[in-house]
């Protein structure tokens, strides 16, 4: 009886460990997701964005970035280089 509860515990905590780190929810597609898709030679990144099921599109105004258009149901945004 005392094994099945360690088993069960170690179970739950290494599903709390996958969910905080993010990977796990973000390429089940239920947390959005950003990627850099192409650099500029100043430095600066064209981000492509895409909700996910949990939540809506990110929004990198926060971050200094640009809205530079949609295709489908991607969102672009044109980032500065970083400090």
């Amino acid at each position: 009886m005392l094994k099945q509860i360690v088993v069960v515990a170690a179970c739950v905590a290494a599903l709390m460990a996958a969910v905080k780190d993010g990977r796990v929810l973000r390429s089940a597609g239920l947390t959005a997701s950003c990627s850099v898709v192409a650099r500029g030679t100043d430095g600066s990144s064209l981000a492509a964005c895409r909700a996910g099921r949990l939540e809506g599109l990110p929004d990198l105004s926060h971050r200094g970035c640009t809205n530079a258009g949609t295709a489908g149901a991607t969102v672009y945004w044109r980032c500065p280089s970083a400090p």
